[in-house]
């Protein structure tokens, strides 16, 4: 399901979504309460939200759309134009699996859709890491003994997912099987009862095992 409150963004998103012989538009959304109800009507897999909308945003759209506990529910890959839109960070928080910017190249577009279908998440991008480099920390920092429930080795991945790193790299750099690195997530998500990778690198930043990154 594509969001957006401009008609012509809607259109264009939807004609690269349903160009894809796996990808089909189930539905359009100009606000964010059309969305939630649209969403209990058809069950979409995936969300594309954009934020800034008239009446409900993006933002409270999603926190309903990722509330529910069952199978049905969507994953939200919201849309951004990054600079403008700094609470993209409380997003995340909410349940979103990750973002685009809005001009992101249809490449980019469909490789997200199929990730965050797929149950991963958004996180390689440089842009993402550079968001969640700027807004970690914003929130009250969760319990830092809630690690205590993970294995040293678990908190080892924890903090390379947190760096932005793909389960290839991660097993690489401890000379493991990428199986073994995604029964290592597994268990983190799990035992952290967090959603998904993305949920996972706010917590690593807000506890303090992940430190964002300083430019200049």
């Amino acid at each position: 399901m594509v969001v957006d409150d401009q008609a012509v963004v809607r259109a264009g998103f939807a004609a690269i979504v349903d160009a894809e012989p796996d990808l089909h538009v189930v539905a359009e959304a100009e606000d964010g309460a059309r969305a939630v109800r649209l969403a209990a009507e058809l069950t979409p897999d995936v969300v594309l939200m954009d934020i800034r909308m008239p009446g409900m945003d993006g933002l409270t759209a999603t926190r309903l759309l990722t509330s529910a506990a069952d199978t049905s529910t969507p994953r939200v890959l919201v849309l951004t134009t990054f600079d403008q839109d700094a609470y993209v960070h409380d997003a995340l928080r909410a349940g979103a699996s990750g973002f685009l910017l809005k001009d992101a190249r249809p490449e980019e577009l469909l490789a997200g859709i199929r990730i965050v279908a797929a149950g991963d998440a958004m996180l390689a991008p440089t842009v993402t890491r550079r968001l969640i480099d700027a807004f970690a920390g914003t929130a009250p920092a969760p319990d830092p003994e809630l690690l205590d429930a993970l294995t040293p080795r678990e908190r080892e991945v924890l903090t390379l997912v947190a760096a932005g790193h793909t389960n290839a790299e991660i097993g690489t750099a401890l000379g493991v099987t990428i199986g073994t690195v995604k029964s290592h997530v597994n268990a983190v998500l799990g035992k952290l009862g967090l959603r998904d990778r993305v949920q996972a690198t706010i917590l690593a930043y807000d506890v303090g095992i992940a430190r964002p990154r300083r430019t200049h």
